[in-house]
């Protein structure tokens, strides 16, 4: 990895974007922090942190930068383009009318556990991707008691970090299935990223035990639980699984098994 002034030399060239990640504290330089998905079967992805203290935008091709906001440190994230998104979210968050008696923190308290219960059963949306993690609770709204029932609702404005894949970006993932047609991997919470036989050139199908496919030029083998770098073709959600399938491809420079 280069220095962190010629990471931040190369960033500045773009300013299309501006993300942050609050979720975490000031870290050493060469911190290695793993983000875990356990609520999205257990996949997980790996960030370098560097002091360099500057606020991130649009990274060069390859990698991706987030700034953490209590101490502008850069979080640079390698291969990775645009999948984590910062946003910020208007919900509504029910309160038992049991739950009334308490005030101040212990209110805020209630209202941000019941937000995260909420939060976690949601897993994706069409325009988000998948939900990660609730960073921060902005703002809490003024309660509206529910006649019947006696709840209230407040109107609560938080931030949240989500995963989305897009259209002509490279991924990595890791082969779990083989087929004679293709390949589908795991990238972070994504399960279904699929890999055409007629969109890994060169490759052949080999029948056997541990069927794989080969390139019979360069002897690399795609297997079960082997990484492959690949660009991704075309990104669908499934509305009634809430989950995104994605095709992807190894026609480009420096894509196939890593």
């Amino acid at each position: 990895m280069n220095s962190g002034q010629s990471w931040m030399t190369r960033e500045k060239r773009s300013n299309r974007y501006k993300r942050h990640w609050e979720s975490c504290g000031p870290q050493p330089m060469g911190t290695l922090i793993k983000v875990s998905f356990s609520h999205l079967r257990k996949s997980s992805m790996m960030f370098f942190v560097n002091p360099k203290k500057t606020h991130a935008k649009e990274p060069i091709k390859g990698s991706y930068c987030y700034s953490l906001h209590s101490s502008h440190e850069t979080l640079l994230v390698k291969r990775f383009l645009k999948m984590f998104l910062k946003v910020q979210l208007n919900w509504n968050v029910v309160i038992p009318a049991e739950s009334l008696d308490i005030k101040g923190l212990m209110l805020q308290k209630a209202i941000l556990i019941r937000l995260l219960d909420d939060f976690s059963t949601k897993r994706a949306t069409k325009d988000l991707g998948y939900l990660l993690a609730v960073t921060t609770l902005d703002k809490i709204g003024e309660g509206k008691v529910r006649e019947h029932s006696g709840d209230v609702l407040f109107p609560v404005t938080f931030t949240c970090l989500s995963f989305k894949v897009f259209k002509g970006e490279i991924v990595e993932g890791v082969v779990h299935k083989i087929l004679k047609h293709g390949v589908f991997m795991r990238c972070g919470p994504i399960e279904n990223l699929y890999l055409s036989n007629q969109k890994m050139s060169d490759y052949e199908y080999q029948i056997g035990e541990s069927p794989c496919f080969l390139n019979m030029k360069t002897g690399s083998r795609i297997e079960k639980d082997v990484g492959l770098r690949c660009v991704v073709i075309g990104v669908k959600y499934m509305e009634a699984m809430k989950e995104i399938q994605a095709v992807v491809g190894l026609e480009g420079d420096y894509l196939g098994p890593v």
